[in-house]
């Protein structure tokens, strides 16, 4: 694999984790809408979700490594979970929580640019001559 397609690769493995976080995001404000899975619409919109953000983080990590996608993919569903659940849901924001989302959102561009680069260096040590 060239590092062309293998950049192209991980890049596409970051936008399937992406998509997917959107997923996770709907599962989890959707959980708080069935009232316990009483309620019709909202427990399908739920369960649609969470199968297809599965289905999508699997997608991703066939050029993700598993820890790194994972850790992403559920960093970005927390913060996003709270964030809307601020908005749709009224729940507090506090300064705590306000801090936490910059330490789990700098977590995971580090995960990415650590990802990126050993990605490069893999396709670098690839191309390279042998002796």
């Amino acid at each position: 694999m060239s590092s062309s397609s293998s950049a192209a690769s991980s890049s596409h493995g970051w936008a399937w984790l992406l998509f997917s976080s959107l997923f996770e995001i709907t599962f989890a404000l959707g959980t708080e809408a069935t009232d316990g899975f009483t309620r019709l619409w909202p427990s399908l919109l739920t369960v649609a979700a969470a199968s297809a953000g599965i289905y999508t983080l699997s997608q991703a990590l066939k050029t993700i490594d598993v820890g790194v996608g994972y850790t992403v993919w559920s960093g970005i569903g927390g913060v996003g979970t709270v964030v809307l659940g601020t908005v749709v849901y009224g729940e507090p924001m506090t300064v705590w929580k306000a801090l936490a989302f910059v330490l789990i959102i700098g977590g995971a561009l580090g995960l990415r640019i650590g990802d990126h680069r050993a990605a490069r260096k893999a396709a670098a040590a690839a191309s390279a001559p042998t002796a």
